[in-house]
């Protein structure tokens, strides 16, 4: 599969939800600024649904605005961005990639071009790695689409062979987005902090020591945490996809 948020080669465990309860298509179009109408996991009425349908509009309003500012960077450098979609979806999913379930946690798929996501992620995020928010959310779908601007872009294989590159650079591209939507006025106080905490949490280093009880950095895939966070704000200080660029 794509890079995603997976731990240095150790399943994120997400739990909740029976395999194959729901698998969501959420089309994100560039020209629409609305999430269209998906359903929710089941049951009727409630704060669990409510709370689910949030979540989704919430998801939704981020990846379009993601995609937005993907458009028009793309469009300043003389190139066409190709929107893709989203797909939410609850305990396991099939995508171009292969199979996948919850554990494996957030990731895109190259061969299809979409981003793959458990909503109970964000749960998982919040409290067995300390990174609540909503920008903390944010910080890991723009991530995931840092991976498709990678594979449009065509750097996605050459930085797949350097390893952890590929990751700190989606981290760096999420940070450009981060930027733009400080721009836009999105953005509220703490917000950057809480990306930041995000980027240190799915460190290789703190995953690893919290799993294993040791660092192994040979064996990382992702990057430490502080590789992550300087990423993730070299990207937010510049704004700009050039100061992003792998070696």
């Amino acid at each position: 599969m794509g890079g995603g948020l997976a731990r240095g080669g150790i399943p994120i465990g997400v739990g909740g939800g029976g395999l194959g309860v729901l698998v969501l298509l959420v089309a994100i179009l560039l020209v629409s600024g609305n999430l269209p109408g998906t359903g929710t996991d089941g049951g009727s009425g409630g704060a669990a649904p409510q709370a689910n349908d949030d979540a989704k509009q919430r998801v939704g309003f981020i990846v379009n605005d993601v995609q937005q500012t993907w458009s028009t960077l793309f469009a300043h450098a003389g190139r066409r961005y190709e929107p893709t979609k989203l797909v939410l979806f609850s305990g396991s999913t099939v995508s171009g990639c292969g199979a996948a379930s919850a554990s494996t946690g957030p990731f895109y798929c190259p061969r299809d071009r979409k981003v793959y996501l458990d909503l109970g992620f964000f749960q998982e995020l919040q409290t067995r790695f300390g990174a609540p928010g909503d920008f903390a959310q944010a910080y890991v779908i723009a991530h995931e689409f840092g991976h498709h601007v990678q594979t449009l872009l065509g750097v996605e294989a050459r930085t797949r062979e350097q390893g952890i590159a590929m990751e700190l650079q989606a981290d760096c591209y999420a940070g450009v987005w981060g930027n733009h939507a400080e721009q836009e006025n999105l953005l509220e106080a703490g917000d950057v902090e809480e990306g930041l905490n995000a980027a240190a949490a799915v460190g290789d280093d703190r995953i690893q020591k919290q799993t294993q009880g040791r660092v192994t950095p040979e064996t990382w895939t992702h990057g430490s945490s502080e590789q992550r966070t300087a990423a993730f704000r070299r990207g937010f200080d510049s704004g700009d996809p050039q100061a992003c660029q792998s070696g």
